[in-house]
């Protein structure tokens, strides 16, 4: 679909996107990027440019990543069935060994690559590089599946400060040397918090919180952390999306200012969100 601009339109639609611009120069923009919007490979390339758009006007954005399709593949590729408990992954040592090569290999580095084509400077890291994730067993039922127990941030902010776009794989380590994959969403709040970003954003696969599931007219753009622990008691959050919010409520109780819930599969809803007065999906504040 062709959009006939003329020249004069794009410069008004830049001038209006000037304030929205000199609000995030230099802030730290945490985005959290999985599902739908990383399989489909226009989306793909849709993030990357939104990304290095972002990069080049100046916001320090961090890009936290998952990677369960393309685990769930490689699994399978290998002749081992994935098993979930409670929706998370049973993760023996096997498996593991699978997540960090997925995750922190073939996963990190097509998005570095990605990014850098786009004309952005990125460098890939997972969560066991300068142990920016500690963790430990976080149920024994699930194996090697981490429960964040420290971060520590000074890689990131070191990658930051030279300029980067640091892109970081969900996978954490203890102190005996065990690797853990970690909750993407979880990951991302913390690293957020101890960043003290301006804005998370997690990008979903459906449009935000709904009042109603099956109706996105339903959309609910604006919450509180009190209203979302009501909506949680009346049903509205409900399955895979109250461990999405608890996240979101963590990563502020961290020192988020604003956490937005967005469709990843929206095509540029990253700018749409940060850079117009519409915004796109579900913001989650504090007040």
């Amino acid at each position: 679909m062709q959009h006939s601009f003329s020249n004069a339109q794009r410069a008004e639609v830049l001038t209006q996107a000037l304030p929205y611009i000199k609000r995030y120069t230099g802030k730290v923009v945490v985005v959290k990027y999985g599902g739908n919007a990383m399989i489909n490979e226009q989306l793909k390339q849709q993030v990357m440019e939104d990304i290095v758009l972002l990069w080049l006007i100046g916001v320090k954005i961090v890009l936290v990543h998952g990677g369960g399709p393309e685990i769930n593949e490689t699994m399978a590729r290998l002749g081992k069935e994935a098993v979930f408990v409670d929706g998370l992954r049973v993760t023996d040592k096997e498996t593991v060994d699978i997540v960090q090569m997925v995750l922190a290999g073939k996963v990190n580095k097509t998005l570095v690559n990605l990014l850098e084509m786009k004309g952005g400077k990125a460098m890939g890291i997972s969560g066991m590089d300068g142990r920016l994730i500690e963790a430990t067993v976080k149920d024994e039922r699930l194996g090697y599946v981490g429960k964040i127990t420290k971060i520590n941030i000074k890689p990131v902010e070191d990658l930051l400060e030279r300029g980067y776009i640091p892109v970081i794989s969900t996978l954490g380590c203890d102190r005996e040397g065990n690797a853990y994959n970690i909750n993407g969403d979880t990951a991302a709040a913390y690293i957020a918090g101890a960043l003290n970003a301006k804005r998370l954003i997690m990008m979903t696969d459906i449009a935000g919180i709904l009042r109603d599931r099956e109706d996105p007219a339903t959309l609910i753009p604006h919450v509180t952390i009190d209203e979302a622990k009501a909506l949680y008691d009346e049903g509205v959050i409900s399955g895979g999306m109250i461990p999405k919010v608890d996240c979101c409520i963590e990563a502020i109780e961290k020192g988020v200012q604003k956490v937005i819930i967005m469709d990843g599969r929206v095509p540029h809803s990253i700018l749409m969100e940060l850079l117009t007065d519409e915004g796109a999906g579900t913001m989650v504040t504090g007040e």
